[in-house]
């Protein structure tokens, strides 16, 4: 170095200055707020950096034993500050935010998707159960009326009659209605009054029937052939049999002469 070479100490501490205490930080300002430096402060800011670059260049030593002074030392490269940094980063921030924003979107769909899915799955659980109270309610009903229904067929079943000669006539009687066979009371408690005084197991052994075989039997004097050709459905095959006896009776009376109503005689 030669003996009169003075290091510019001040240039560099002035340069310093500018750098730390101006241009650095509203360079770095303008960085955060993303925002792009004023020309008059991108001027300083270089300014200030080449000022710095120059003053600390010293001589340098070179092969052969040459010097280089400040002139011939290369220049240092100038701080390049512009609006792209900035622009990168403010853009940076703003996606970021976007993004934020899409999924606080995502989280308040799903989250409406959900209240939905929770209102209609509420909504058909309450609708399975009402019908399902309105089937039961329909099974009751229907089981009532079934009920209902045993209950009466239980009662026309079990209808009972007296063991007399009143009792066999309307048992006889509802018997001739299902089979649409005429008669009535009077006319058939008449006709076994004369025929038999009531009695079941008259036999007449004594007319022309009698005398061929075949005698006439039970409360209406039937002969068995009669009986077993006018038999009704549903009646004992026994012709002492008060019921049977009559409703045959009155089955080949309708035949022969309307109804039983029109026997007055031996018939």
């Amino acid at each position: 170095m030669p003996a009169n070479f003075r290091f510019p100490s001040r240039a560099l501490s002035k340069a310093n200055e500018v750098l730390r205490d101006r241009a650095l930080p509203k360079a770095a300002a303008a960085v955060r707020t993303g925002r792009a430096l004023p020309a008059a402060q991108k001027c300083v800011v270089a300014g200030a950096a080449a000022l710095s670059a120059a003053a600390i260049a010293v001589p340098t030593a070179v092969a052969g034993g040459g010097q280089t002074t400040v002139a011939d030392a290369a220049p240092a490269a100038p701080v390049k500050v512009s609006s792209q940094p900035v622009e990168h980063v403010q853009a940076k921030v703003t996606d970021r935010l976007a993004s934020t924003g899409v999924k606080v979107q995502d989280i308040q769909a799903r989250q409406q998707a959900a209240a939905r899915h929770k209102a209609a799955e509420v909504q058909r659980k309450a609708q399975a159960a009402a019908q399902h109270k309105a089937a039961e309610r329909k099974a009751g009903q229907t089981a009532v009326n079934r009920s209902a229904q045993r209950v009466q067929v239980q009662q026309v079943a079990s209808k009972r009659y007296p063991d007399n000669l009143d009792g066999w006539i309307r048992e006889s009687l509802d018997i001739m209605r299902k089979h649409n066979i005429p008669g009535s009371y009077n006319g058939i408690h008449r006709n076994i009054m004369r025929e038999s005084s009531g009695n079941p197991y008259a036999i007449n052994n004594w007319d022309i029937n009698a005398r061929n075989g075949v005698p006439s039997k039970g409360l209406l004097q039937v002969i068995p052939p009669t009986f077993k050709a006018y038999h009704v459905p549903g009646t004992s095959w026994n012709i002492y049999d008060p019921v049977a006896n009559i409703t045959a009776a009155c089955n080949y009376a309708a035949h022969r002469y309307g109804s039983m109503d029109n026997v007055n005689s031996a018939y």
